[in-house]
């Protein structure tokens, strides 16, 4: 196979989206979630992995986690990896990653990408599906589960457990 050959050939494979977000909490398990402003609803810290620069989605969630709340945080275990299908948009794999627990000093410390973000905010996990409908909110929850049980990751397709 030449090397056009092999570009054509990868010129041709299937695209996916990466992204990568981190899931943080406070001392009383309120998960913190950011508002953008460049669409409707809440989303946590993170956004797509920079893989074409040969970023890795846990480096994803770190930088992006630093850009929109001025947090770099190492981050702890994967807790989830969701393939979402996509609507005139191809596929995301969505990674979702133990951000930890943030004490008052942190969390008194997040400075907004005013350019990207309005506000944050902490909302009670029963809260969450109001805030966080659709993949997002199961993605979300799933990731609750798996810290709470200990499990480690869990695989789901459209913020549903599969395997």
């Amino acid at each position: 196979m030449t090397n056009q050959d092999y570009a054509t050939y990868i010129a041709g494979l299937p695209r996916i989206i990466a992204g990568a977000a981190a899931l943080f909490r406070d001392t009383e398990g309120r998960v913190l979630l950011v508002e953008p402003n460049y669409r409707e609803g809440w989303a946590l810290p993170g956004g797509t992995v920079e893989s074409d620069e040969g970023e890795t989605p846990r480096q994803g969630a770190r930088r992006e986690t630093a850009e929109e709340i001025g947090l770099d945080v190492e981050l702890g275990a994967l807790l989830a990896v969701d393939w979402v299908r996509g609507v005139a948009r191809p596929p995301l794999v969505a990674y979702l990653y133990d951000g930890g627990v943030l004490g008052d000093d942190r969390l008194k410390s997040i400075r907004l990408q005013e350019d990207e973000l309005l506000s944050w905010r902490l909302v009670a996990r029963e809260d969450l599906p109001e805030f966080l409908p659709g993949e997002l909110g199961l993605r979300v929850r799933a990731g609750l589960e798996a810290l709470d049980a200990g499990t480690g990751p869990v695989e789901l397709e459209d913020g549903l457990r599969v395997g």
